[in-house]
């Protein structure tokens, strides 16, 4: 979703809110800094299955997603998101670090594989903080 079209270097911030995570996603769009913000509810006991809600104008608009795998030790996660109205259903590789090694890519494209998903792992570049 996120190398497709006119948002590029997206961010992912979760922030543990009582019961939910508030959902903040930075991207750039036309060289400027945007924002989509929106929580996210657990469907399910394990806390692998979501429903993403927008915040503010995006209240009304909602997407389940969920986390299909999460490598701790090497610091990422592969999470699938249903098709809404606004996006395609697809997947997303996420990770803490700003670039990943050999090892990582070996682990996330076995995976992709294992799931015989189609799509060709393509990085994107990270910006720092806004």
């Amino acid at each position: 979703m996120w190398l497709k079209g006119n948002k590029t270097s997206p961010r992912f911030n979760y922030t543990i809110e009582s019961d939910r995570l508030l959902d903040r996603v930075q991207y750039i769009k036309k060289g400027k800094k945007k924002t989509i913000t929106g929580f996210d509810t657990s469907l399910d006991e394990c806390n692998r299955r979501f429903e993403w809600r927008g915040k503010g104008l995006l209240h009304l608009l909602r997407s389940r997603w969920e986390i299909i795998e999460n490598h701790r030790k090497e610091n990422w996660a592969l999470i699938y998101f249903e098709k809404t109205l606004f996006t395609p259903e697809g997947y997303d590789v996420i990770s803490k670090n700003k670039e990943l090694t050999k090892d990582q890519l070996n682990s996330i494209r076995a995976k992709i594989s294992q799931l015989t998903l189609e799509k060709e792992l393509v990085s994107i570049p990270h910006f720092d903080n806004p």
